[in-house]
Order: structure tokens, then sequence, then C-alpha cells
């Protein structure tokens, strides 16, 4: 199993934001979470989900603290990754799932 976070990507970032993650036409990505992660760490995971399925995942490359959600005020960590990432063939089904949450990738094929 391969330890990390799903991250949603919301429905109005569109498919085509998924795909550029997973089609080399970009080499980084940053995500963000609320807080200090306790249990993620580089070389974990975060697998993107969109429209209800986990599509693939990108490898964790550093973690940056300090950050603040412009809309709240609230700390936040920069999650960055590495891209292009593992798409899956077949999307894994994640209905009602949203945000961010920590995933051991026990559905990921091996």
């Amino acid at each position: 199993m391969s330890f990390g976070i799903t991250k949603t990507i919301p429905a109005d970032e569109g498919i085509a934001q998924v795909e550029s993650l997973y089609d080399g036409s970009v080499d980084e990505y940053e995500f963000h979470m609320a807080g200090t992660p306790s249990k993620l760490g580089v070389g974990d995971y975060v697998y993107t989900i969109f429209e209800h399925k986990i599509r693939g995942r990108l490898q964790i490359t550093r973690l940056e603290g300090g950050a603040v959600n412009p809309k709240s005020g609230k700390p936040r960590t920069l999650v960055f990754v590495r891209a292009p990432g593992e798409r899956l063939d077949e999307p894994i089904p994640r209905k009602g799932h949203q945000g961010t949450r920590y995933y051991d990738g026990a559905d990921w094929p091996s």
C-alpha cells in the first residue's frame, strides 16, 4: 500500500486540469491542506479525485508550512507533487468523498 491523501479537484476546474497532471504538460503541481499534516511526508502520494472517482496519484516532493488560506486566514500547508503522475486505466469510485482525507492506498492496483 502507498500512504497519502486524497484531494478532490473541483468540478469548475474541469477535466482538463486533471488531465494536465498526467499528460506531461506540467512538471510540478501545488495542492494545499489545512493546518500542519501530522502523518504526511515526502515520498507519500496525493490521490486525485474528480467526479467522485480516484483518477490517479502523484508523489509528494516537498511540504511547505506557513501558508495562509486567503479566504479564512487559517494556516495551511502547501503540498508539492511531481508530475506527470500515475493515471489509472479504470478510475476507482469514491462517491460522497470531498476535500482532503488521509488514504492508505488500499484500492490502488498492484
